[in-house]
């Protein structure tokens, strides 16, 4: 299959192309610089020139292709708020699902487990939770699930919390770094709250069984470590930068920006994604990875 490929050269969707093309897939990457198209011809891959804000370029990409992988989102800035980052991307998914309609090609699009309801154990047929902050993102699902009912074959893929392994830049390299700031790793009240992961390759591979099989309509969960209790993840932190253990009261005060993802509750499964597609994740979890001291070598 030709798989144009959004976020191509991303932390998820570099991992994406490598797994696409060992698996024999022509691979085509949406790319908004030099760097980025000199990367995806390194790794075997076409570039497209174009970003999100260029609905041209996304239906032609779109178009030209037997499938697409949607895992861009506009990286949120001073100058990009998180409501116009979401409004980008639904019109990224309306300009590529336009381009596939009727065609009973496959679109997958990138969404996240933190969608849902929090406190109980996510499924694949859970709606998000729109009352949220993140009701917002959740459009994002609405817009791919009616692209199902216009012969598009279109399916969401729901990452965990944490995407972890080589090169992440998200939320577990936040709380170390949070860490070594103020001298102390710490969670969240008593931090059994829950945080699902996944390893990135494995994710990469639930991307590509999305577009070589998964039926119109599906949600999918890349879920490894259904729920990880935060103290947990704190204490491999310690004990990594030699620093004391605590839980604090006061997240917002001390996790800031990261307070409400730091106190989410939010385990899911992935027992319905495995069943469906034969996913079966290989990779180590993300307190073995971050055992290995990989996190904090720099």
């Amino acid at each position: 299959m030709r798989i144009f490929v959004t976020g191509a050269t991303g932390f998820i969707g570099s991992a994406v192309v490598r797994d696409l093309i060992d698996a024999g897939h022509e691979v085509t990457g949406l790319a908004r610089s030099d760097a980025a198209a000199a990367a995806l011809e390194s790794a075997g891959a076409r570039p497209h020139r174009g970003d999100l804000s260029d609905l041209d370029s996304l239906r032609a990409g779109a178009a030209a292709s037997d499938g697409v992988i949607h895992a861009a989102f506009t990286n949120i800035s001073g100058t990009t708020s998180f409501p116009d980052a979401c409004a980008a991307d639904q019109a990224a998914i309306e300009a590529v699902g336009g381009a596939l309609e009727g065609s009973g090609k496959p679109l997958a699009v990138t969404s996240g487990t933190g969608l849902l309801a929090q406190g109980q154990v996510a499924i694949e047929t859970a709606e998000p939770d729109r009352g949220s902050p993140a009701a917002l993102r959740a459009r994002a699902e609405d817009l791919t699930l009616a692209l199902a009912t216009r012969g598009v074959r279109a399916v969401v893929v729901r990452l965990a919390f944490s995407v972890h392994g080589d090169g992440d830049h998200g939320f577990v390299p936040g709380l170390i770094e949070i860490a070594r700031a103020t001298g102390v790793a710490a969670y969240p009240g008593d931090g059994a709250n829950r945080w699902p992961a996944v390893d990135r390759l494995d994710a990469a591979r639930l991307f590509r069984l999305a577009v070589e099989s998964a039926p119109a309509g599906a949600r999918l969960h890349g879920v490894d470590d259904e729920g990880i209790p935060m103290r947990e993840i704190a204490a491999v932190i310690g004990r990594q930068l030699d620093l004391p253990v605590r839980g604090v009261e006061d997240a917002e005060g001390h996790f800031g920006w990261l307070a409400p993802f730091a106190a989410a509750d939010g385990p899911a499964s992935s027992a319905l994604t495995r069943e469906l597609l034969g996913w079966h994740p290989q990779g180590p979890g993300l307190l073995t990875d971050l055992e290995k001291g990989t996190y904090f070598s720099a």
